[in-house]
């Protein structure tokens, strides 16, 4: 066995150990495939929480969702090489197994001790390997695999900058509800793009699940969590609830009475390029430059740009925004996981509900 297998054995038997009910661990395909269906001759629903790890209050929030709704909970964690970006942080992706473990032990004793009706009874964490059995899985466009492509939707806003990101998602998430089977699946409102994919992809592909958004969790700043916020860093994190407050000043330019794309968008505009400005009349030792990567008005179906918003249909209010490397770190400056070296994108967003 190798060392890293004899660690996680180790981690999940001295992590469960206390536990009424042990979570199981599973890494390859046929043992949960069996363990599935004892719970399906036992009429016990399962709720898929799907994440990469780097677990936080926002997942917790979805697996008490979750919870209320199934008898049992799955928890996938597998981060996904196929919808990252060739020039993207796979690499440098936070991997916290033990704590992630840690979390979702506690989380259960919670659980156990409340009025839940379910509980988490699976963590599903394979390994590359298992979840692309044939050939070895790529962030090239252009390369060989099983991929399943949702278009348009997967190639505007996120999929502009993201090529690959939403072919990565749709495929990998594909493959999870194929080997779980879930009655239900979790998705945070965060990722509204994204839930709206995987949406269309269970309808398309006739999938037997249904597919559960959560609200977003932030900050007490406004800020969304979002497992790469730990690169941030103090300096960055601060400018970080520009895009927020942006997305605000546009919401209540909607609640003003205005249902024009341009002047909703607006404010946000104006509001993100004074944050800019100002950055960069900091000196390079206490600024945080960053620029925006897009602010959208879609429609919430299919995330086609609108010009105006439809009273009957509501929109979707989005943007992203690009945090720059840190420059000039000062010593014993806090920068974030990897030193404040990379690139932090972020990204938000709010629905119009139709009856505003």
């Amino acid at each position: 066995m190798s060392s890293r297998l004899k660690l996680f054995a180790c981690i999940s038997a001295r992590a469960f150990s206390t536990m009424s009910a042990p979570i199981n661990v599973f890494r390859d395909v046929g043992p949960l495939r069996e363990f599935r269906r004892r719970l399906i001759y036992d009429h016990e629903g399962v709720g898929l929480v799907p994440t990469m790890g780097a677990l936080h209050d926002g997942h917790l929030s979805l697996i008490r969702q979750a919870a209320e709704e199934n008898s049992s909970v799955f928890v996938s964690i597998y981060v996904n090489p196929t919808q990252f970006g060739l020039n993207e942080d796979l690499d440098s992706y936070p991997k916290t197994w033990e704590r992630d473990v840690q979390l979702l032990t506690e989380l259960n004793e919670e659980l156990e001790a409340g009025s839940a009706r379910g509980r988490i009874k699976a963590i599903f964490a394979p390994t590359t390997k298992t979840m692309y059995p044939t050939l070895p899985p790529t962030s090239d466009p252009a390369g060989h695999g099983s991929f399943v492509t949702i278009t348009p939707l997967g190639t505007l806003l996120e999929g502009v900058s993201r090529p690959v990101f939403f072919r990565g998602v749709a495929t990998v998430c594909m493959k999870l509800f194929s080997i779980i089977m879930p009655e239900r699946v979790y998705f945070g409102q965060k990722d509204i793009q994204q839930t709206l994919v995987i949406r269309r992809m269970v309808k398309d592909f006739h999938l037997n699940t249904s597919v559960r958004i959560g609200p977003t969790v932030r900050e007490e700043d406004g800020l969304a969590l979002s497992s790469r916020n730990v690169y941030l860093g103090a300096r960055r994190r601060r400018v970080a609830t520009t895009l927020r407050r942006a997305l605000e000043a546009a919401e209540k330019e909607f609640f003003s009475g205005s249902r024009k794309r341009t002047d909703i968008l607006q404010p946000a505009i104006d509001l993100t390029q004074s944050v800019a400005v100002a950055q960069e009349y900091l000196p390079p030792g206490k600024r945080a430059r960053f620029e925006a990567d897009y602010f959208s008005l879609a429609d919430p179906d299919t995330m086609n740009e609108i010009n105006e918003v439809n009273s009957s249909r509501g929109a979707i209010l989005s943007g992203a925004i690009k945090m720059h490397p840190i420059e000039h770190p000062q010593d014993g400056e806090d920068c974030g996981l990897g030193g404040g070296e990379s690139t932090v994108r972020l990204i938000d967003n709010i629905i119009l509900d139709r009856a505003s």
